[in-house]
């Protein structure tokens, strides 16, 4: 319940006009009642309608793409990029290509991004975008050809000191390669106008890592912080098989914990001797194949077609699948199994019932703003790579993750600290970030 009129109205207001858009109104709630203390505390924001300006983005673009398949059929997808805040840089945020994408999914995770990337410390603003174009099934060239038509509508409104896109569910290093190859060739430009590219034109050596490193870097440091303890001889449940499910399990692993479950949408796998990394590697990055093969490989592992990883007893979780993916039922599992801390890898995986619950139960969790800020921030860093024409070696982008998402936690901690919070990484979070966005909206005047 809200205790403050101004960010109740805001809600309020906002629900009004797009009530259709369940999940940007759930973030913008999640976020809203996060930040109270900080409004009542600071007039100015009503004042200067910090918040109804933080709610709607500066820009939201809607175009048609038309790309022909191998047989000569014409098809047509819609294409979006929402702008949202450039308050403190260029517009940041992926691009993601699924049959669910929709404005609400968008725009939820560019009001998300927005917070994210603030608390980075970085200069970077927040966007996303996307198309309901899957990638699943197609052909090279009909994904070149698709990405092609996406990027001559798209090219126009992005620049490295604009928007600087990058990839997410369903846009990957292929994807990224086809989507910058046109831009350069439309735009007669070779900048960082895109991150998360192959190493020999720009790309970041730790980027594909980034994201999963960055859930265990953070994880760790809570952990630390808060219990005196680390992953060392933890039994961990993640949820996904891609890119951040993959290497937030090996940097578990690396760090000592036993990592036991693995998922795609079509199912889950439970290997009790500890998930075989290098054939989830080749199952799901090399061959792009299901993950049930992984228990016809395995001796000793079981495929269980349809079902989740939370039943699974476990010390730590980590969501790194999809939104909405841990509701309520899903953690009180977890709970009755022990588990003492959750990190979310993904963006908005757990509902807002399934937090309440670990609070209420005192588990430790870790909102998805800020343990999987490694990604973005990786892409910060390719970012400044490519302004001085310059490659990093691997550990020193991963020295910089490293200290980044070590910053997040202590930032998050000492401003819940700061406003009587206690520990609460969520509101840490939110208020870290915001206080940042917000201070940079009023200094530049109303716009």
């Amino acid at each position: 319940m809200f205790t403050t009129k101004y960010a109740e109205r805001v809600f309020s207001e906002t629900e009004a006009r797009t009530p259709w858009e369940p999940e940007f109104l759930q973030a913008v709630r999640e976020v809203l009642l996060s930040i109270e203390p900080v409004v009542e505390a600071n007039p100015v924001y009503e004042q200067y309608a910090i918040l109804e300006r933080i709610v709607e983005p500066d820009r939201q673009l809607k175009f048609r793409v038309a790309w022909t398949d191998d047989a000569g059929m014409v098809h047509v997808n819609r294409g979006y990029r929402f702008e949202f805040n450039s308050a403190i840089g260029p517009y940041k945020g992926g691009l993601r290509f699924h049959s669910s994408v929709n404005a609400s999914i968008l725009k939820f995770l560019g009001f998300e991004q927005v917070f994210k990337n603030a608390l980075t410390g970085l200069w970077m603003g927040g966007g996303k975008g996307g198309s309901d174009f899957d990638p699943h099934g197609k052909s090279e060239g009909e994904v070149m050809r698709f990405c092609q038509a996406f990027m001559s509508e798209l090219f126009r409104h992005i620049g490295p000191d604009t928007d600087v896109p990058a990839g997410d569910i369903g846009v990957g290093g292929r994807e990224v390669g086809y989507l910058f190859g046109q831009y350069r060739r439309l735009a007669n430009d070779f900048t960082g106008v895109f991150t998360g590219k192959g190493l020999d034109f720009g790309g970041s050596l730790a980027r594909t890592e980034a994201t999963g490193y960055g859930l265990g870097y953070y994880t760790q440091e809570v952990l630390r912080l808060l219990k005196n303890d680390s992953f060392e001889g933890k039994t961990v449940v993640v949820s996904g098989s891609g890119n951040v499910a993959i290497f937030a399990a090996e940097k578990a692993a690396q760090l000592g914990g036993k990592v036991v479950t693995m998922s795609d949408s079509g199912g889950s796998v439970y290997d009790p001797a500890g998930i075989d990394l290098d054939l989830v590697k080749d199952i799901k990055l090399r061959r792009r194949a299901r993950i049930s093969e992984y228990a016809d490989a395995r001796p000793g592992a079981t495929y269980r077609a349809g079902e989740r990883v939370w039943d699974v007893p476990c010390d730590i979780a980590l969501p790194c699948a999809t939104q909405n993916e841990l509701d309520e039922d899903a953690a009180m599992r977890l709970i009755a199994s022990g588990v003492t801390m959750v990190a979310e890898g993904a963006n908005m995986p757990s509902t807002p019932a399934a937090i309440e619950a670990f609070r209420a139960h005192g588990v430790i969790f870790g909102p998805g703003k800020a343990s999987n800020a490694g990604g973005v921030a990786v892409s910060g860093l390719e970012m400044a790579q490519d302004s001085q024409r310059l490659a990093w070696t691997f550990d020193q982008v991963d020295a910089k993750l490293k200290s980044i998402m070590v910053g997040i936690v202590n930032n998050s901690l000492a401003t819940a600290e700061r406003y009587g919070l206690g520990q609460d990484l969520v509101t840490g979070a939110n208020i870290a970030g915001f206080e940042r966005v917000a201070g940079a909206m009023i200094d530049q005047g109303v716009l």
